[in-house]
């Protein structure tokens, strides 16, 4: 039967070899091992999987074509849904959303969703597929803000249906998150992200980099002045947070998000450009999410010994299992059930060490999570030269301030509601200005339930 044959493990690079690098550490599926996997998949007739992803890809169906070995009908039926397969295979949590819901992992592994999905991606791209079918031009404009994950699942869906799309990047390259979040082990940049970008252009979709809106241009501008009917806000969440502790102020605090630009966006890594970035000897990474496994695996990259601090223990860590057992196997030290209380600095103003302080789990908070407690007189020093700060971020304000009638919650998030409607009229927003910060996949889902209300917005107010 096809649920006796166990999953098929993915080939990666050695631990010890990709910690010098910057090569993606997963190789992937090659066709025989696609299609093997794929006929694990039982094919239900309620898949929970497709409820379970966040852009309702028809996963059962992909499935069956990859063990036919019909790659190209498979690209066509999630280019139905998604724009960003080889994306989506490489970064989702498939563990809680589509795998996390598949029946053949109740007794067992669940069917390799994720990996299956890049596979396909992946050969979309190498063999430059055309999966775009577009509807003829209907005259109307929409304006789309940011070219992230959010922005080029609204503008895809868009296009499709005959609107002319923009998209207003304030970086100098497009893909937001992808391009300047993730490191190029996870998601190598050329192969995959700016191979699915180009495929968002195809539909028509038009990328306008370096425009910061508040700055460059407005809102109401785009509206009363270029004529958009329509407005989609996915500038994503880039403002860093701190914990406002002594020593944050010190040479050598730097936010993730600096800190992973810097590489990947600025491509620090790289000998040839003259990006400045420094890591010193030692590293302590404060947070224990995706981000801050990024941040650590790329110090560890860049030559330093790497220290996670995190205030929970592994059980809440909120990263990935898949992110956290790579970042353990490139010998990054975990510090768990530890809260920074100060960094402390030398006479020249430079981190040389972080206190900390050990923690006990009480009872949980209103995030479900048991509530960390300070164990009294437990204080101790970690010698540091580089602390880098991932406790997540808001949206910048640069938008909500220079756009009257666009309101925000208590978390400085752009107020939208379950169709992606601002309180601006004409004005829709989706992804992490929304929600803060979150994952690619949500992003895209919101993104394309913004895309549905747009044009209905459009047609109710234009067209009747």
């Amino acid at each position: 039967m096809a649920n006796k044959i166990p999953r098929i493990p993915v080939r990666e690079q050695d631990p010890n070899i990709r910690r010098t690098n910057f090569e993606e550490v997963s190789y992937g599926y090659n066709s025989e091992e696609a299609m093997l996997e794929a006929t694990r998949c039982l094919n239900c007739k309620k898949p929970k999987c497709v409820t379970a992803c966040p852009v309702s890809i028809n996963i059962p169906a992909f499935i069956q074509e990859i063990a036919k070995g019909n790659f190209v009908d498979a690209a066509k039926v999630i280019a139905a849904d998604s724009s960003l397969p080889a994306v989506c295979g490489r970064v989702c949590p498939q563990e809680s959303q589509c795998e996390g819901d598949c029946i053949l992992g109740v007794k067992s592994e669940p069917v390799a969703i994720g990996k299956l999905e890049r596979f396909i991606g992946d050969y979309a791209n190498e063999n430059q597929l055309n999966l775009a079918e577009v509807a003829a031009p209907n005259g109307f404009k929409v304006a789309i803000i940011g070219s992230g994950p959010a922005g080029l699942a609204c503008a895809t869906d868009l296009a499709k249906i005959g609107y002319e799309v923009k998209i207003f990047e304030a970086l100098h390259k497009a893909g937001g998150v992808l391009e300047y979040g993730i490191p190029e082990f996870r998601l190598p940049k050329e192969k995959v992200v700016k191979a699915e970008i180009d495929n968002v252009r195809r539909l028509g979709v038009k990328i306008e980099t370096d425009v910061v809106i508040g700055r460059t241009v407005t809102i109401d501008e785009l509206i009363n002045e270029e004529g958009y009917h329509a407005v989609f806000v996915g500038s994503g969440a880039g403002l860093p947070k701190f914990m406002d502790i002594p020593g944050e102020n010190l040479n050598g605090v730097v936010s993730a998000n600096e800190f992973l630009t810097r590489t990947n966006l600025m491509k620090a890594y790289d000998e040839s450009y003259d990006t400045p970035i420094f890591v010193g000897s030692n590293v302590v990474v404060v947070g224990g999410g995706n981000v801050a496994m990024d941040a650590a695996r790329t110090a560890a990259r860049l030559g330093a010994n790497v220290t996670v601090v995190y205030r929970r223990s592994k059980t809440e860590l909120p990263a990935r299992v898949e992110e956290v057992h790579h970042a353990e196997e490139e010998g990054i030290v975990f510090k768990l059930l530890t809260n920074p209380t100060e960094i402390i600095g030398d006479e020249k103003g430079w981190v040389k060490a972080i206190k900390c302080i050990k923690m006990d789990l009480g009872e949980p908070d209103a995030s479900g999570r048991r509530r960390p407690i300070e164990v009294p007189n437990s204080e101790f020093e970690v010698k540091t030269d580089v602390v880098i700060m991932s406790l997540g971020t808001s949206p910048n304000p640069l938008i909500s301030t220079t756009t009257p009638g666009l309101n925000l919650n208590k978390w400085q998030c752009i107020i939208a509601d379950e169709k992606g409607q601002t309180t601006r009229e004409g004005v829709f927003a989706g992804g992490d200005a929304v929600t803060g910060a979150a994952t690619v996949i949500l992003a895209m889902g919101a993104g394309r339930v913004a895309a549905k209300s747009i044009d209905e917005y459009i047609k109710d107010k234009y067209q009747n």
